[in-house]
């Protein structure tokens, strides 16, 4: 894979459960270079290999994995790890979830914080859903905690809900961030407030400029390739085909959005008669009384999209809203655009994967707010290369 030779001119990131990339495209549009990726699923894994091609990706189960390990891996051609981001398994803390205080993977996030310990960064950013608040997880993140030794100044748990940051959708999260007081400038939870500026985006303005009309033949990555243009000049909408951070992105996705004003992802879903008949009788905001999937109100938030179960669970599909006019749910495409992800970032090719992908991820646009004031945090000076690296 190609090395980028300017990586050391910015603060090195790593991404532990990258997914797709949602938190690492927020960091690299912050300032950092995503310099490593570790991420389990292949199909997630597949899909930030194609939008950040410079980065080392690490294919292996956190809790076997070590510090020194990353570090081998990631810190070349004077690169460091400045900072560890990234969003732990949920689905034992979820209450959309199986809300399992028992379940393995929950485990997973006192690993994050072990890889933290034996890497020692400037900063660390962990990402989780409200459940992991619950007093039946007080002792999970106190053993995550420990694993610091008291090395880490860590801020109180900061939620944030995406709608907030300029996102179209009401995605809430639980942000565990700490940093090194003698690497870099103190923060203080306010440092992280929404910013005034931040505009309310809703539902009509996230999907202006995707087609409407979405035949259900339109099942091929191929068949996918549809008309997207901006219709806003507001922060979100700036992003949605500018802001491509050096050394990140498709080559080929940027080049037919930028020549032919195509994106990838408008895929078409068949419904029966009955049920587009059903669908045609849900106003915005309720609920098919069958399929659960609620109609999406244009002048709202979009409510927190599922990312459905993984095959160890019986693979089954998260309901998807349906679309604001269309009696039809709506398109992978659509499902980014209300994450915040822009409309050249690639996804699997597939419906299932790509929504699991964009259900588990960090709004792009909610990550990049926060980390950026962390990179302004850090400011312009190097750190010395680690010397004792655990693991």
């Amino acid at each position: 894979m190609p090395r980028n030779t300017n990586r050391s001119e910015r603060p090195g990131i790593l991404d532990l459960f990258s997914g797709a990339g949602g938190l690492s495209l927020g960091a690299a549009r912050a300032g950092f270079t995503v310099c490593g990726a570790v991420e389990l699923d292949p199909h997630a894994m597949a899909a930030h290999r194609v939008n950040f091609p410079n980065t080392v990706h690490i294919e292996k189960d956190i809790a076997v994995l070590t510090g020194r390990e990353v570090v081998d891996a990631t810190e070349q051609d004077g690169q460091y790890i400045d900072g560890i981001i990234g969003g732990p398994p949920c689905q034992g803390f979820s209450c959309m979830g199986n809300n399992d205080a028992s379940d393995p993977r929950n485990k997973l996030f006192i690993h994050f914080f072990r890889i933290v310990r034996e890497i020692l960064p400037r900063f660390f950013v962990a990402e989780n859903v409200p459940g992991i608040m619950a007093e039946k997880n007080a002792d999970i993140r106190e053993a995550a905690f420990n694993k610091l030794d008291g090395r880490y100044t860590i801020l109180p748990p900061m939620r944030a809900a995406a709608s907030d940051y300029g996102t179209p959708t009401t995605r809430a999260r639980f942000f565990f961030v700490g940093f090194r007081t003698d690497a870099m400038s103190y923060l203080g939870s306010e440092d992280f407030a929404p910013p005034k500026s931040a505009e309310a985006i809703k539902v009509r303005d996230a999907l202006a400029g995707l087609p409407v009309k979405i035949s259900p033949l339109w099942q091929s990555a191929d068949d996918g390739w549809r008309e997207a243009s901006v219709t806003g000049s507001s922060y979100f909408h700036s992003r949605l085909h500018g802001h491509i951070p050096d050394g990140v992105g498709n080559a080929d996705a940027i080049r037919r959005l930028r020549s032919e004003g195509k994106a990838s992802g408008s895929l078409g879903t068949v419904h029966s008669v009955e049920v587009a008949r059903r669908y045609a009788n849900i106003r915005a905001g309720r609920c098919d009384p069958v399929s659960k999937s609620r109609r999406l109100d244009p002048d709202g938030f979009c409510p927190t999209l599922r990312a459905g179960t993984g095959p160890e669970r019986g693979s089954y599909q998260a309901v998807r809203p349906l679309h604001p006019t269309e009696n039809r749910v709506i398109t992978p495409r659509e499902a980014a655009r209300l994450q915040g992800f822009p409309d050249w970032f690639q996804f699997a090719p597939t419906k299932w994967h790509s929504f699991r992908q964009i259900g588990n991820s960090v709004s792009p646009i909610l990550a990049e707010r926060l980390l950026t004031t962390i990179r302004h945090a850090i400011g312009d000076s190097r750190p010395k290369r680690r010397k004792n690296v655990k693991g």
